[in-house]
């Protein structure tokens, strides 16, 4: 059985290469969903030039919708650059790389980390175990462009297109810094394992890697959408003996119970009671560990004022629209409690989201009850957004 598996994959790897041999240093032209301005989205024929130095042109095979996309494209996001291709949770094959790219090759199967990992000696971030921020190409990449301050997108008459979050994956095929490239085995299923892009690995590290939740402690989550069921399924494994999932939308707590939420609460069936006072009646001194995953600055305040008195942790995950400010009473930090944030749940995304799909492959972990619904196709995209706002989607996975 080892050697067939062993042929099979020989012979894939072939079938592809040969597939690719006549693209390579080629442009190519390919379906793409534009965002021409905001709120304005289109399926196009587009360009997409070949690899430079240090990047890695890619044959996008699934991607799925996030609230960062949809955030961008409503235009609230103040580095949002038109036109441009959204897309960053998705999967694909390498079709190409660029001259010096040694760490992955032609036809190996990769996750584009929006949080690229350099792993250089004097790259003070990535030298540190516990953090992920490497800055080696952030200035271009907030800027829509690849390292080299250019775009390798344009329109059929030459018209440039900005690149989004180093990944722009709503496209046939995409170019990326190498560095942002997580090679992952080949037998997984990239229209599953695109989630480990963005949101689901997010709210895993979360819990185990920003806050370190510990065994019997109590959790609430805001928002129970695929972020926040990340974060009660990571504080189900940590082993939180009591979990509160929070949300307006009470339709969300069958799933939320069955991650491991033991408690669900709509903050409308308390008109006259704040969030976090019912939060802190029901555990006396506040709850050890709360997450935002809305994006709401009020509500990352009442998750923070709802965290445990002397030594609350509360963690902000969801983005907040550009000019948003957070607040609270310095009281509430001066008797004890935390605020913090994290950048893709603290994962390094080269070294250690590959190690995340073998636990998925492992049955350690399940991606399975995030994709509810599921399209054929890069033309469904737009279809695919309609369904993330509809309020009974996790994750819309669009197969290319």
């Amino acid at each position: 059985v080892s050697t067939q598996s062993t042929g099979l994959r020989e012979t894939r790897f072939a079938i592809k290469q040969q597939n690719t041999m006549s693209t390579v240093g080629q442009v190519i032209q390919c379906k793409a969903v534009v965002a021409w301005e905001p709120k304005k989205l289109t399926v196009e024929t587009i360009q997409v030039a070949p690899p430079k130095a240090g990047e890695v042109r890619i044959k996008v095979v699934a991607n799925a919708w996030c609230h960062t996309d949809a955030y961008t494209l409503n235009g609230d996001d103040p580095e949002g650059k038109f036109p441009c291709i959204l897309g960053h949770e998705a999967g694909g094959i390498v079709e190409s790389v660029g001259e010096g790219v040694t760490t992955v090759k032609p036809g190996d199967h990769v996750i584009p980390c929006y949080q690229p990992q350099c792993a250089e000696p004097e790259c003070i971030f990535c030298q540190r175990p516990d953090i992920n921020l490497c800055p080696k190409i952030r200035g271009t990449q907030g800027s829509g462009f690849m390292p080299d301050g250019t775009s390798r997108f344009s329109t059929l008459d030459g018209k440039q297109i900005f690149h989004f979050m180093g990944c722009s994956t709503f496209s046939e095929y995409t170019v990326i810094a190498a560095i942002s490239a997580a090679k992952i085995s080949p037998e997984a299923p990239l229209e599953k394992m695109c989630l480990l892009g963005c949101g689901v690995a997010t709210g895993w590290g979360a819990v185990w890697n920003t806050t370190k939740v510990r065994p019997g402690s109590t959790v609430a989550v805001f928002g129970a959408g695929a972020v926040g069921l990340s974060v009660i399924q990571a504080a189900k494994i940590a082993g939180a003996s009591r979990i509160f999932a929070i949300d307006v939308n009470s339709s969300k707590f069958a799933p939320a119970k069955a991650m491991g939420a033991t408690d669900c609460i709509n903050p409308q069936d308390h008109p006259d009671k704040p969030i976090q006072q019912v939060l802190i009646e029901k555990t006396q001194w506040g709850v050890e560990f709360t997450y935002d995953c809305t994006g709401n600055v009020e509500v990352m305040r009442s998750a923070l004022e709802a965290s445990h008195r002397g030594w609350g942790v509360s963690c902000v995950i969801g983005v907040a629209a550009a000019g948003k400010l957070i607040q609270t009473r310095p009281f509430q930090l001066v008797t004890g409690r935390h605020w913090c944030g994290t950048a893709f749940g603290g994962w390094k995304s080269r070294s250690q989201v590959p190690k995340l799909v073998d636990r998925v492959m492992k049955g350690e972990l399940t991606l399975d009850p995030y994709i509810t619904h599921k399209y054929e196709g890069i033309q469904h995209v737009p279809e695919a957004l309609e369904a993330m706002h509809s309020g009974d989607c996790l994750r819309a996975v669009v197969k290319y």
